[in-house]
């Protein structure tokens, strides 16, 4: 295994606040980041060396950005299948085509999860509306459902309280779906977790999570979790990287439950929940991940103060100013356009010295 050296250019597929903060963490290792990005004026293009803005099904585009790095990784799940093709057959892609492949449907998810024995909420599939009474009667209400694919913050999912509300639920049902039966949790938790070319696994500590209309509002570190729960949580992670044979950083999502700890879903990718480390970690989730998908050795992810992470949100920008003045906050802005419902803006890492 080699190392690339510092210089090498890193691809990013996306141009995300994910992006942007996976370029500066490159940028102090020495590396340069190119993006690709179909939209325009992208958050990551202002702080990467090169950035190619076309669409993902431009191949004489995807052909000259696959020659002008040495690596490809992805700040966002749903690259389309063509796309990945295309540039699999130029460069790596780390992590690989089936981690992807695996988050990018929830379905294939959670049968991967079940398969290493981890648990996961009781689930159905459901291809086509006819079968969504089937599901209901197997799985019980209330529950969700959700798309198979394109999902995230809460998008592409309805409740049903009860089998009353399925002939609406039917009448939304455009893509294949996945039932998912309701899970009695006092909390959640995420696991950032990576895993290296040699197969080294490194945890972060998991953090406590906060969601607010189906986007995650805070993280606190650490989390509520006894040491044998903490313990169970670093090793599911470690699991699924090994099973995946995953390069890179990945979110591991969990309820605690009085059962124990059941999965929620996996993120092959930085995940927002891992943000504080940026304040609280020597090494942050975004160098973690650069260090892998190059092939460095991982870095030291102790915690060394507790930290709660709050997402800006909106108008949630407009207290900027007044955040800048607070003592220990640090502020992480994307230099996004103007706020947006639901539209992240930055974060902010509230940081408590000392564990």
């Amino acid at each position: 295994m080699s190392e690339l050296p510092s210089g090498a250019v890193i691809g990013i597929l996306g141009g995300g606040q994910l992006g942007r903060m996976l370029a500066v963490a490159a940028a102090r290792l020495g590396f340069r980041c190119h993006i690709y990005e179909p939209g325009a004026n992208p958050p990551a293009g202002d702080v990467a060396h090169a950035l190619t803005t076309a669409a993902y099904d431009d191949q004489d585009a995807l052909r000259a950005f696959a020659a002008a790095v040495d690596v490809i990784t992805y700040e966002f799940e749903n690259v389309p299948t063509a796309a990945l093709d295309l540039l699999d057959s130029l460069k790596p892609i780390r992590p690989n085509r089936r981690a992807l492949a695996t988050a990018q449907d929830r379905l294939l998810e959670k049968d991967f999860l079940t398969s290493l024995g981890i648990a996961c909420a009781p689930y159905a599939a459901v291809v086509n509306a006819s079968e969504l009474d089937g599901a209901i009667a197997a799985i019980g209400t209330p529950a969700i459902l959700k798309t198979t694919r394109l999902g995230y913050d809460g998008k592409g999912q309805m409740r049903l309280m009860s089998p009353a509300d399925a002939p609406a639920a039917k009448a939304a049902l455009r893509q294949d779906s996945v039932l998912e039966g309701f899970v009695e949790f006092s909390h959640e938790v995420s696991v950032i977790a990576a895993r290296g070319l040699d197969g080294s696994v490194a945890c972060f500590d998991p953090g406590e999570n906060v969601h607010r209309d189906g986007i995650l509002h805070t993280t606190t570190v650490p989390a509520r979790l006894t040491a044998s729960q903490r313990t169970d949580a670093v090793l599911m992670a470690a699991r699924i990287l090994t099973a995946l044979d995953y390069v890179g950083v990945m979110g591991l999502e969990l309820f605690v439950t009085p059962q124990g700890l059941i999965a929620n879903e996996i993120a092959p990718r930085v995940h927002n929940s891992g943000h504080w480390t940026q304040n609280g970690c020597m090494v942050d989730q975004f160098e973690q991940h650069i260090r892998a998908i190059t092939g460095w050795p991982l870095g030291d992810g102790s915690r060394y103060a507790d930290v709660v992470m709050e997402n800006l949100i909106g108008d949630d920008i407009l207290r900027v100013p007044k955040i800048a003045r607070e003592a220990g906050a640090a502020l992480h802005l994307y230099g996004k356009g103007a706020p947006r419902p639901g539209r992240k803006m930055g974060h902010v890492n509230r940081v408590k010295q000392g564990k």
